[in-house]
């Protein structure tokens, strides 16, 4: 950690850019990052609450492309499209994500997968381009909460699937 003369942590260069959202799974890390990997487990938990996703392309590999739309719970379509950066299998994946390929405020996020005993500690890092881009997105589009909300569903999702393992 980064730290200023006086011994106090320094302020990331990005921080009024920034999204941080962590949680903890009751799993192990390879299928954490399996879920969040495979286009037949993210169509069935991505979006906050009351969202779907209809995947219209998926390749997972560093430029691969993830071409899809959420569609909200009052009917609204949102296109949306990612593609791959960084892939570090099941430790860390980064992506550029935006509206369309093209899409001057697509913004970078980063999630990293650690291991914490039989557990694992996900935390997602979200750098906009402006704060304002960061303020919009938390204000109009309650990113935050909507980041919440889908590493919950995550949670619930891999839990029912340690769930089903363990019943058979």
């Amino acid at each position: 950690m980064n730290r200023t003369e006086q011994g106090m942590p320094a302020q990331s260069a990005t921080a009024d850019r920034e999204i941080v959202i962590s949680r903890v799974i009751d799993a192990p890390r390879e299928l954490v990052f399996e879920a969040f990997t495979e286009v037949r487990h993210l169509s069935r938990w991505w979006g906050p609450e009351g969202f779907t996703t209809t995947t219209r392309f998926f390749e997972f590999r560093v430029d691969g492309e993830w071409d899809f739309v959420m569609h909200g719970p009052d009917g609204t379509d949102y296109q949306e499209w990612i593609t791959w950066t960084e892939i570090v299998p099941s430790g860390r994946i980064a992506w550029l994500h935006g509206e369309s390929r093209d899409d001057p405020n697509a913004f970078e996020s980063m999630l990293t997968f650690e291991p914490a005993g039989d557990e694992t500690r996900i935390e997602m890092r979200t750098v906009f381009p402006t704060k304002e881009l960061r303020d919009e997105a938390v204000d109009k589009y309650h990113a935050i909460e909507g980041g919440q909300q889908t590493l919950s569903n995550l949670v619930a999702y891999v839990t029912e699937i340690v769930r089903k393992r363990a019943e058979s």
